[in-house]
């Protein structure tokens, strides 16, 4: 369908057009670590590199904000600036705006689970990346098959890096 401002799209339900550059993702990743570690963790931005494969670059620009450059299997980079304007260390919750290629807000939402957390992660973002945007219509199920992919080697990452991660905080005792 292609829209009065000659934007390509369809119809959700009977309400809403939803975009071919447009994205919204939820994932539940459940970890075995205290809920207060894997936060820590995951307000780290710089840290990503280290834990998820796919993040392959993070400089920090700021207090609250980083620079990311994101690549998995598909021919292409996506770099943006992840600033934090929600950290809130009491409620466990996350919100950061990104600008760049991908344009939005992300979040972690952190619980208790058992013995250890359920960590929510929504995204909802529009592709900025022009080349990305022009074959939107085209690649969309292959970007949303890489996404899915990433979150699974981001969730496998994770729990290997809270391993260590308490490790070292139990040796440091």
């Amino acid at each position: 369908m292609v829209l009065p401002d000659g934007q390509v799209g369809w119809w959700v339900g009977d309400t809403c057009p939803v975009f071919s550059h447009h994205y919204r993702f939820r994932s539940v990743w459940l970890v075995d670590c205290p809920p207060a570690d894997a936060f820590d963790v995951l307000a780290d931005l710089a840290s990503y590199p280290l834990w998820w494969p796919e993040v392959r670059r993070a400089v920090q620009v700021g207090e609250e904000r980083a620079e990311l450059c994101c690549r998995s299997v598909l021919p292409y980079e996506l770099v943006f600036e992840a600033s934090h304007h929600t950290r809130d260390a009491e409620r466990l919750v996350l919100v950061a705006d990104l600008s760049g290629d991908l344009n939005g807000t992300v979040g972690w939402r952190v619980q208790s689970w058992g013995g250890g957390a359920r960590l929510v992660y929504e995204q909802e973002v529009v592709v900025g990346k022009p080349l990305l945007r022009a074959l939107g219509p085209l690649v969309r199920p292959a970007l949303v098959a890489n996404h899915q992919m990433m979150m699974r080697h981001g969730r496998r990452g994770l729990v290997t890096y809270l391993a260590g991660f308490a490790k070292g905080a139990v040796s440091r005792r």
